[in-house]
Order: C-alpha cells, then structure tokens, then sequence
C-alpha cells in the first residue's frame, strides 16, 4: 500500500474509486449475508416449494438482516475511516483504517484451522497478533468458515424434512400407491409442521442471534 499513498492525488483517487467496484464482492463475502443467503435457499430445497418464496424474497431478506446484525460494524467502520480521510484527505489510508471492523468481525467467526491454511499459503511470516493479519488472510479464512457453518445449519434444517419425506413413502408404499409421488403429499404436511412451530421466526432469530 505504501506505493499507493505515494501516488498522485488524482491517481490515487482512481485507484480508490476502482476498488469501490469490489463493494458487492465485499458485501456478499465477507458479512453475515453470505451464511443468510445459503441457510434460507437451502431451507427452501429442503421444504421443496421450488420458487416460493422468490429469490429476490431470500435476497432481501439476507440484506435486511446482515444491516440489523453488522449494523455496528458498519458505524465503527465509518468513524473509524472518516478521521484519517478529514485530517489529510488521504483515501487509501481511510480504507486501510476502516476495514479494521471488519476485519475484528470475520476474526470472530473464522476457525483457526482455516485461518492458519491461508496465512501459509501467503508465504508470510507468522503474525504475532490478530492486528498483523492482513484482510486478505483473513477474508478466505471467514468464507470457508462460514460456507461449513452453513452447510452444518442446513443439514440440521433438512433432516426432519427427509424423515418426513421417507414416512411418507413408505405409507404410501404400504398403500399400494406406487405412481403417486411422496414429495406432492408431504409438501402440505412440511408447511403444515414448519408454520406450526413457527419455522421462519426460529430459524432467524437462531441466525441473527448466531452473531451476538
């Protein structure tokens, strides 16, 4: 970053500017929205509704959430890049300091086997404290992190469906109904079940608090 800051002004302007292109990138993988997102759209594999509730339903429901949950994070962020960008109108030291939040974030949510993999592989010496990390070790880190956290909330999300599902079958395999399909007539019963125990709220409310 050093040749960076010693840009000119307009250049660096257009280097900063250019990075802004990265900010859904940013959003999608390294928030809470990537675990939101894979947790409700296997919810929804899972209850077997095909295109109910819409994608765009999922999506900005992933959003809502991940500003209620890093809504913190984001004004730490903010204060935190606003005071060197004030002082010397310098915009890639304001980035630098900006990102420690989210930085201190995805730290919290990274396992140490994945963070140890990735700080290997950038073929650095070994930092003596989390403040040493560069976000760029600690990024990949937080998404496998989070892609195997979810991926374990999904499988617990699917298993009362298949059981459901293989009741199902074998009733109606008992039943001699071998040319109905056991997803049509178990569909109602999952809404039925889910809705009883007020599935949605649940399984938000364990997400959102997942983060505290």
């Amino acid at each position: 970053m050093d040749f960076i800051k010693d840009m000119n002004p307009v250049l660096q302007m257009l280097v900063v500017m250019t990075s802004f292109s990265l900010l859904p990138l940013v959003f999608c993988c390294m928030t809470s929205f990537l675990r939101f997102t894979i947790v409700f759209s296997m919810l929804k594999t899972a209850l077997g509704t095909q295109q109910v509730p819409p994608s765009i339903v999922i999506i900005g429901l992933s959003m809502i959430l991940t500003f209620y949950t890093m809504g913190n994070v984001f004004q730490s962020m903010y204060e935190m890049g606003s005071v060197p960008y004030q002082q010397n109108q310098n915009m890639v030291l304001a980035i630098n300091e900006g990102s420690k939040p989210l930085k201190e974030f995805m730290l919290k949510q990274t396992r140490e086997s994945d963070l140890q993999f990735f700080v290997q592989m950038s073929q650095k010496e070994q930092p003596n404290s989390p403040d040493e990390l560069s976000i760029w070790q600690v990024a990949p880190a937080y998404i496998l992190s989070e892609l195997k956290t979810s991926f374990e909330i999904g499988f617990i999300i699917f298993v009362p469906f298949i059981v459901l599902d293989l009741v199902v079958a074998n009733i109606l395999l008992a039943l001699g109904m071998f040319m109905l399909s056991p997803t049509i007539i178990s569909l109602p019963f999952k809404l039925l079940i889910f809705i009883a125990v007020d599935g949605w709220a649940l399984i938000v409310q364990g997400l959102v608090q997942s983060y505290n």
